[in-house]
């Protein structure tokens, strides 16, 4: 796996091959692809076998000050190098294997959403939040523009634009009188 996450970060993935990942781990290619059926699957594997920050939520109990932490976090791991174009090149991959999107919603998108999700009910059963407002919308809404910038537009991922992301979705979810 880190033989995959060299070549990834020295050529790219579109150029990453099962046999160059063989012959740069010293193994022959039957053995890599006896585990992973394919380059996609391999990548998403090395990906995530990596031990990066902790991108799981705080609770302070100020559920705004707590997305901000955790998202500034992960725009900080992935808005930039190394992390940013791998995590680019594993959703372009998504796009095209079924069996990709299948293992990155179940091991890294899915459970990040699920703490997402978690927390934000929490700060509505304290209160900060509207107690009839959608939980799995707002973390649609929240992500959505994230995801905007990082593969449409592919504009810098800052800690200012998460900051005016969460300003605009906390002025629909706070509580009314």
């Amino acid at each position: 796996m880190q033989a995959t996450l060299d070549l990834a970060r020295e050529s790219g993935y579109a150029r990453l091959s099962m046999e160059a990942v063989a012959a740069r781990a010293g193994v022959g290619k039957h053995t890599v692809y006896r585990r992973w059926p394919s380059k996609g699957l391999l990548f998403l594997d090395s990906l995530l076998s990596q031990n990066e920050p902790d991108l799981g939520y705080p609770d302070t109990g100020d559920v705004m000050a707590d997305l901000r932490s955790q998202i500034h976090a992960a725009v900080d791991l992935l808005g930039g190098p190394p992390w940013g174009p791998l995590y680019r090149a594993l959703l372009g991959e998504a796009q095209h294997d079924p069996t990709v999107a299948a293992g990155l919603n179940e091991r890294f998108i899915r459970p990040q959403a699920d703490r997402t999700v978690a927390r934000l009910r929490t700060a509505r059963e304290q209160g900060q939040l509207s107690s009839d407002f959608d939980l799995d919308l707002a973390m649609a809404v929240l992500s959505g523009p994230l995801y905007f910038q990082l593969l449409i537009t592919q504009e810098p991922l800052t800690h200012d634009y998460v900051d005016r992301v969460l300003d605009a979705l906390f002025a629909g979810m706070a509580p009314r009188p």
